[in-house]
């Protein structure tokens, strides 16, 4: 007989439906009954594409004996971390003060306030490796709930103190300054792994945002190093296994160091980060993998991930079939099979033995450089990369035939505003207008299903939309609306994002102390209101925000919006140096500060070809902190940045400003060429 959770929408929590265990979603039914009963609360938090997730719900959740000691000792609450990512915060922090570290399933007890006292991550069903059994813990937590509750409150007003920080008011640390990016720099060169790409040892996750500004920093300091470690590091990721050879996207991280065997899950969160950060490396660099690789992550993501009405799901499962990586791996009785004379240059290019490199199947991935093989093999790379290219498509479709991967078919706020951001940006790179159609597509069902009274909202599941957006929703969607409108020009998208900058502020920020919190003024009151600064596997909502108000300001010329973004900087000065691994997206929003937004202006119809000659010219180039604008005479009575901007001898034309200051307006492409390779340059960087 199902469960409460039956009437949920998110697919983690319907995956648990069927469970014996008497599973509450988060609220207040579940924690009345904890508090009528003065029953202790077993909070589990997972996701879909968790691995070990479902490893423990088939030891312990499926089975009815443990079920049964759940449901007799505590009020059992299931929470997807996706959806409610304030709890998985609030908690983590819990596990990681009593355990060290920290990871998902999270098994978290609570007192029936809500207040933990004991938990970990993931429990076997049997004593194992020096790790206590489930049902063990499960007894020992409840005796001591029952029989010793005095260790209890302490441990539980012990646990509380480490949320005092988020209630204390933001500290000045002093201006920001080029020298605190030197010594981000600094820092971040001496953690590269300089054999395999990425930072220190494993597991490995793509370190994008830390790679975002490392490539913001070489082109304004001209270091030529820093762009290395960037170039590599891309590079090795999407020769390795990390990457999905076959179907594009990539994986949410290695187990090694090299990038080869990976955790095969597939989120969207990380796939946005890299498209953006793949476009503007090939901006930078001209490297036509660069291309071919983000460019196969959109096709990807619009074949795979994308709802019919225009959202982007959520993640795809590291299973099928019960076993991990089954759907993504290959024997080399399977490729003789299925390619034939091909077979032998297709397993010389992806590595593949009879031996493999996973569980006796072979991961592809390209050890060899490309040239290298082409050159083997008597081909020209053009040549080798169309014959890989034919092999593809036929692995692909037997591929398509297998069980599929589970797909979590959650279309999350603030994800999708960070993919949004990443398509947008490589539709006008690229001048692709297939991405571009996919870009337009999802920023207009964001707007029409996500957007309530200029509010955003966090999740929309089989066309029910709920739960009250957080920070990184806010910021995300309008970053992405405002990477619409550089896409298009349609400064509706312009209108839009403000609105929800100015609901950001209204109902995130706090003056009291002078930040911005997770969680709005009116949300449901927790233990603890959550602030988090420190970017993880996606920015944090408190970056995201502090560049929303600083692209705002640049085009709007607010100058409050300016100064609220510029304190959150500073309050984190000390930190982004010391450790700059865990702000990678707040170093590149601190770029923008320190060092100033590159503003490009182009007055004209956005329509007239010589403005979209304009255009590409200003997309051909990587320009670190770009805020774009364009338009006729009504863009510029409604956008600040372009105030006073007009054409020249009825051509359109482009002004490249720094600080609302300009060079020579230009009438032609080499011009402003000229202009956009000088502008993000700066004379104090000097990290060699």
């Amino acid at each position: 007989m199902p469960n409460r959770l039956a009437r949920e929408t998110s697919p983690y929590l319907l995956q648990h439906r069927e469970n014996p265990v008497d599973w509450y979603p988060w609220g207040e039914e579940a924690l009345s009954r904890a508090r009528s009963e003065d029953r202790p609360i077993l909070l589990s938090i997972g996701y879909a594409a968790c691995h070990w997730c479902h490893v423990m719900a088939h030891e312990s959740f499926e089975d009815e004996q443990t079920a049964r000691l759940m449901n007799d000792l505590f009020v059992n609450i299931k929470v997807d971390r996706e959806e409610r990512p304030d709890l998985d915060s609030i908690y983590m922090q819990a596990i990681q003060a009593l355990t060290g570290q920290g990871g998902w399933p999270m098994t978290v007890f609570l007192t029936p306030e809500g207040v933990p006292f004991f938990g970990g991550t993931y429990y076997p069903p049997a004593d194992r490796q020096g790790m206590p059994s489930f049902s063990r813990v499960l007894r020992s937590v409840a005796d001591a709930y029952a029989n010793r509750r005095e260790a209890i409150a302490s441990t539980s007003a012990q646990l509380l103190q480490i949320y005092d920080s988020a209630k204390g008011h933001a500290r000045h640390e002093g201006p920001l300054t080029p020298h605190e990016l030197d010594l981000a720099y600094r820092g971040l060169a001496q953690r590269y792994d300089i054999r395999n790409g990425g930072f220190e040892g494993a597991p490995k996750f793509p370190p994008t945002m830390a790679l975002d500004f490392l490539l913001r920093y070489s082109k304004r300091t001209g270091t030529a190093y820093a762009l290395e470690m960037v170039t590599q590091s891309f590079q090795k990721m999407s020769r390795g296994g990390l990457y999905d050879q076959i179907g594009g996207g990539f994986h949410r991280y290695t187990v090694d160091a090299i990038w080869l065997v990976p955790h095969f899950e597939k989120m969207l969160c990380d796939n946005a980060l890299l498209v953006r950060l793949g476009a503007h490396l090939w901006q930078a660099t001209g490297d036509s993998e660069m291309r071919r690789v983000t460019c196969e992550t959109i096709t990807w993501l619009e074949r795979e991930m994308t709802s019919p009405e225009g959202g982007f799901y959520s993640s795809l499962d590291a299973d099928s079939e019960g076993h991990e990586g089954k759907f993504y791996v290959w024997s080399t009785e399977e490729l003789d099979s299925l390619l034939g004379a091909e077979a032998p240059l297709v397993k010389s290019y992806y590595s593949v033995t009879p031996r493999g490199n996973f569980e006796g199947r072979n991961i592809l991935n390209v050890a060899t450089d490309p040239a290298v093989t082409a050159s083997r093999s008597g081909l020209s790379k053009e040549d080798l990369e169309a014959r890989i290219n034919v092999a593809n498509e036929t692995l692909y479709s037997e591929r398509a035939k297998r069980v599929w991967p589970g797909r979590d078919e959650k279309i999350l706020a603030g994800w999708n505003g960070l993919m949004l951001c990443g398509i947008a940006t490589a539709a006008r790179v690229f001048g692709e207008p297939d991405h571009a159609r996919l870009a337009l597509a999802n920023g207009e069902f964001l707007f029409r299903e996500l957007v309530r009274d200029g509010r955003v909202m966090r999740s929309h599941t089989g066309g029910e939309t709920r739960i009250p957006g957080f920070l990184e929703d806010h910021a995300s969607i309008a970053l992405g609306f405002i990477a619409l409108y550089e896409l298009t020009f349609n400064v509706v998208w312009i209108d839009r994002a403000v609105v929800i900058a100015e609901a950001m502020i209204q109902w995130f920020w706090d003056d009291a102390i002078g930040a911005f919190f997770d969680t709005a003024s009116d949300a449901e009151q927790l233990i603890t209101r959550p602030r988090d600064i420190t970017d993880n596997a996606m920015p944090s909502g408190n970056s995201l925000a502090v560049e929303l108000l600083l692209h705002v300001a640049e085009l709007s010329d607010d100058t409050e919006m300016r100064r609220r973004a510029i304190f959150v900087l500073e309050a984190t000065a000390a930190a982004l140096t010391k450790y700059p691994t865990g702000f990678g997206h707040m170093l590149g929003v601190a770029d923008m500060a320190v060092n100033g937004a590159v503003e490009v202006a182009i007055a004209g119809n956005p329509a007239d070809t010589r403005f979209k000659l304009l255009e590409r010219e200003v997309a051909a180039h990587y320009v670190p902190s770009l805020v774009l604008a364009g338009g006729d005479a009504e863009s510029r009575g409604r956008i600040a940045l372009l105030a006073n901007r007009v054409t020249r001898d009825g051509s359109p034309t482009a002004y490249v400003c720094r600080s609302y200051a300009c060079d020579e307006p230009a009438t032609d492409t080499a011009e402003l060429g000229r202009q956009l390779e000088s502008a993000p340059r700066i004379v104090t960087g000097n990290g060699g």
